[in-house]
């Protein structure tokens, strides 16, 4: 098993790396892969085509996406919503039903916003969503403040160990003959509706 994890900050190895490093550690106790990806500054220099397409055939080796965003302006980095935005457009549909999870860094605040503004590109894509023990957050200016961030990094470890039983119960129900649910085509309505 193989979790792709997506570093969109812009700082290659700051504390949104430092985040998901944990994760990747306690994965790799589990016995899965994981890889980060780094979008960061790759998103608003041109690459942002070249970054889907990579990451579209990662995601298609992946059993699971992790997102990992810093929060700037009480939202997520401008460039992982760049990415995510086409990401989930061109190459959702291999991440249907995968199980997903986003992460999140601050110094303070802002955290559970861009939360919520992460989950929902799972959400409409009919992914699972993966939880810890708490909102899936460190803090801390620095990676050496969010290594200290025990809270932060004790939930960061959660989640890899819940993901880790979530990805394991999926591979024992497609053993035993279990399938994603088929959905059908789906309509597209407006909220006013009109009368002829």
């Amino acid at each position: 098993m193989k979790v792709l994890m997506i570093n969109g900050s812009r700082r290659e190895k700051g504390c949104t790396y430092t985040a998901l490093t944990e994760i990747g550690k306690v994965l790799s106790e589990e016995k899965i892969d994981s890889e980060i990806l780094y979008i960061g500054k790759r998103a608003v220099n041109g690459e942002i085509d070249e970054l889907v397409r990579e990451a579209a055939e990662k995601a298609m080796e992946a059993d699971a996406l992790i997102v990992g965003s810093p929060v700037y302006y009480a939202s997520p980095s401008g460039e992982v919503l760049s990415f995510l935005d086409r990401f989930f457009q061109l190459g959702g549909a291999v991440l249907k039903h995968k199980p997903g999870a986003a992460v999140t860094s601050a110094r303070r605040a802002g955290t559970t916003a861009s939360l919520d503004v992460l989950n929902k590109y799972f959400l409409i894509n009919e992914m699972p969503l993966v939880s810890s023990c708490y909102w899936p957050m460190v803090h801390g200016n620095s990676p050496e403040e969010v290594r200290k961030d025990e809270e932060g990094i004790f939930v960061m470890r959660t989640l890899a160990r819940n993901l880790s039983w979530l990805l394991r119960l999926i591979e024992l129900g497609r053993k035993e003959g279990v399938t994603a649910p088929e959905s059908g085509p789906k309509p597209k309505t407006n909220f006013i509706r009109f009368e002829p």
